[in-house]
């Protein structure tokens, strides 16, 4: 079962058309894609089982809470010590690369041209419970204002059933119209080196320097939809989203993760860019499905802006042996 809660109006003045199962070849849906349109799928195999592993390795690490109510139960700081290394945990895990592959080549993409990011971990807890750092609660935006590429998809799974007080928005009015958002002083490098590290030291306020609105939005005009937990939505990083404030009394936990397709940076074929002015460029995080090969450098050169500040990070590698301290700490209590 799937709802589409429109606010004002479901189609907007660009006619954003939102696509239920559909039947469309990859590369036509991306050129779908590209053009401001949002597909959504019914769960199958691959995100099933995607989802089934996340449930493991949440579940487990909240024991003996059960995970969307522990928030009730546990301090934030407490909260954050179990999410907080959770988090790398199920990015670095073995079997989360597989599972990633299996989804995309489900849906038709073809694993030798496209390439994927690791996958992200969400926590939206309820009734501004935690909205930083780990648990941090995204204002409208563009992924394109973090120097991702302009051919960039997002994929997006709920692990659990979700409603739409604790989903995303999207904004599709905004899909041609500029916003002033502050990507012109934003540095991927940069961040790499020193935000992305620094996420579980922002529990009650996050004021790491990162790009937003910088005036005001119409969030009333938007589009929420609600699919079930295993379900997928499948939208442009190019595309005006936002988390919706949660106040379902369930934290809601979802996996998302990134593609690009070679064939779309080789043809220069992606959403248009409206008010992006980030520096430096996310594709290097990019591996290829099919042998984990890495994005080739010409064409990572094609689309990076070549500021390259000094003590700056080209892809983030966070400590692994940290990361997985860090979790057995939390599980055990110590």
């Amino acid at each position: 079962m799937f709802c589409v809660w429109g606010y004002r109006q479901l189609w907007t003045s660009i006619m954003t058309t939102v696509y239920f199962d559909s039947k469309m070849t990859d590369a036509e849906r991306r050129g779908k894609i590209f053009a401001g349109d949002i597909f959504v799928f019914s769960p199958r195999q691959s995100t099933l089982a995607f989802v089934d592993f996340a449930r493991e390795l949440i579940e487990a690490a909240f024991a003996p809470l059960t995970p969307r109510t522990a928030q009730f139960e546990l301090s934030v700081e407490r909260f954050v010590e179990i999410f907080g290394p959770l988090k790398p945990h199920f990015i670095h895990h073995p079997k989360t690369a597989a599972l990633i592959r299996d989804v995309v080549a489900e849906l038709g993409g073809d694993l030798n041209t496209v390439h994927v990011d690791v996958p992200r971990l969400r926590g939206a807890t309820s009734d501004k419970y935690l909205t930083a750092g780990v648990g941090y609660a995204f204002p409208p935006h563009r992924d394109t204002w973090w120097s991702a590429p302009m051919a960039q998809l997002n994929w997006w799974l709920p692990i659990y059933e979700f409603s739409s007080e604790s989903g995303m928005a999207f904004h599709p009015n905004y899909w041609t119209k500029p916003v002033s958002n502050g990507s012109e002083q934003f540095n991927y490098y940069q961040y790499n080196a020193v935000g992305r590290k620094e996420a579980v030291k922002h529990i009650k306020a996050d004021t790491r320097k990162q790009p937003g609105p910088r005036e005001p939005i119409d969030i009333e005009d938007q589009i929420r939809i609600v699919c079930p937990a295993g379900g997928l939505i499948l939208f442009s990083g190019a595309q005006m989203h936002s988390t919706v404030p949660n106040t379902s009394g369930l934290t809601r936990f979802s996996i998302d993760f990134r593609t690009v397709d070679l064939t779309d940076l080789e043809n220069g074929r992606s959403a248009p860019n409206v008010d992006t002015r980030a520096t430096g460029t996310s594709l290097r995080d990019f591996r290829r499905g099919s042998d984990d090969a890495a994005m080739p450098d010409q064409l990572v050169a094609r689309y990076d802006s070549g500021e390259i500040p000094e003590g700056a990070v080209l892809v983030f590698k966070p400590d692994s042996h940290a990361s997985e301290t860090g979790l057995k700490a939390s599980i055990t209590g110590s």
